[in-house]
């Protein structure tokens, strides 16, 4: 059976879309028993795939969508800044209509994207309103990163677990190996600047390991920066510098709710058999 992929990255971060409403012999995929996290971790492969960080399930209509994401591991993920924005994408490509105000269905709960400009053919800006940013307790394991005690740490949710932790410079830290070390959170570490409304961050994700961009831990490490002062209280936003690129990330001091602003390109199609 084959079915047809798009491919988007948003900052850097990669996904493989499965549009389910599409038919095959006249079955809509949705209809069908498939087992999905086989096909991710077959399909996200570098090696014998396509290669991504993960694929996301679109399901939905118009203004209307779900999303459902799956690791390249195979593991689920209940929320994902980048990737919402490529589900969008696709979703509109699929439809042929222009990009407009949608809500998505996740399993962190609902989520609204609205289109903030079109660069070109192939790339959007969207904003995601991403929910509330609250906080989390240690998890289970932290000890196995020796962090000093004097160094600061913010355990956060977006609807997925965040560890922030800051430092002095983020390309002197062995990031690979402190993920390893507590694989089921998504560990971020934080600078300040270089502009006096920046951050620089770099990411290792659950379930997938270090990847360019992630905009749930960019809206945490939002957050962190806020709260230690790294970044002043009255910027109207915080923009985080990650190896993929810029994220612009809004942190209302009322409601601590997050709006996250970003690309999100269509690389192309691709054909899959299952």
């Amino acid at each position: 059976m084959n079915i047809r992929l798009t491919h988007h990255h948003g900052l850097g971060n990669e996904f493989l879309v499965a549009d389910t409403r599409q038919l095959v012999d006249g079955v809509a995929l949705d209809q069908m028993s498939i087992d999905w996290v086989a096909a991710a971790m077959a399909w996200c492969n570098p090696e014998s795939g396509v290669g991504a960080d993960g694929l996301l399930l679109l399901g939905g209509a118009g203004s209307d969508m779900t999303m459902k994401l799956i690791n390249v591991d195979g593991s689920p993920a209940e929320m994902s800044g980048n990737g919402i924005r490529c589900l969008v994408q696709a979703g509109f490509l699929a439809e042929g209509a222009e990009l407009s105000s949608v809500n998505v269905t996740t399993d962190a709960g609902p989520r609204v994207v609205q289109l903030v400009d079109v660069i070109d053919e192939r790339s959007v800006m969207l904003s995601v309103s991403m929910g509330l940013v609250s906080q989390l307790d240690e998890p289970q394991y932290w000890e196995r990163l020796e962090c000093h005690p004097d160094r600061p740490v913010r355990h956060l949710s977006l609807g997925n677990p965040h560890s922030v932790v800051g430092v002095d410079d983020v390309d002197a830290v062995d990031l690979l190996d402190l993920g390893q070390r507590v694989p089921h959170i998504n560990l971020e570490i934080i600078a300040p600047g270089p502009e006096p409304d920046a951050i620089t961050m770099r990411v290792h994700e659950r379930g997938v390991g270090l990847t360019q961009a992630c905009g749930t831990g960019a809206c945490a490490a939002a957050e962190a920066a806020l709260t230690w002062g790294l970044v002043a209280q009255s910027a109207n936003s915080v923009t985080v510098h990650m190896p993929g690129g810029d994220a612009m990330v809004a942190i209302d001091s009322e409601t601590a709710e997050a709006l996250l602003t970003g690309p999100a390109v269509f690389i192309g199609e691709v054909v899959v058999t299952l």
